[in-house]
């Protein structure tokens, strides 16, 4: 097998995971009964502030919250639930909802990063 680079890794979640344009994604966390992931490291988090309600896993961290067998896992991380991802740009954002999905996750969404969201109005506050 030949190895990937992270240009054939993004170019995989890109096309596994669907992206929502600013504005889809916006319309969503306003509709509620979504999971909003922050995969960006604490450290940005605590720099920008995160979306209202929004839970902060960092990229490294992601499959050991999202598998319930895993001693550190969070409960809000249900298989049926929408998952919104985000990170600062979208590439952590997509390649973590592949992650998802190879994980059971069957409703995941890349929606981009911090930035754009936060101009668009949506709430956020501080971490």
């Amino acid at each position: 097998m030949m190895a990937k680079n992270v240009k054939d890794l993004l170019a995989e979640a890109n096309g596994a995971v669907p992206k929502l344009s600013t504005a889809e994604a916006v319309e969503k966390i306003r509709s509620g009964d979504v999971l909003v992931v922050d995969v960006r490291d604490p450290t940005e988090v605590q720099q920008t502030g995160r979306i209202k309600g929004a839970v902060n896993v960092s990229r490294g961290m992601l499959e050991f919250r999202a598998d319930p067998e895993s001693q550190y896992h969070n409960p809000v991380f249900q298989k049926d639930k929408t998952i919104l991802l985000h990170c600062a740009s979208g590439g952590r954002s997509a390649l973590a909802g592949k992650t998802l999905q190879e994980m059971g996750y069957t409703t995941v969404f890349n929606i981009g990063g911090f930035k754009d969201l936060a101009e668009a109005g949506i709430d956020t506050e501080p971490a």
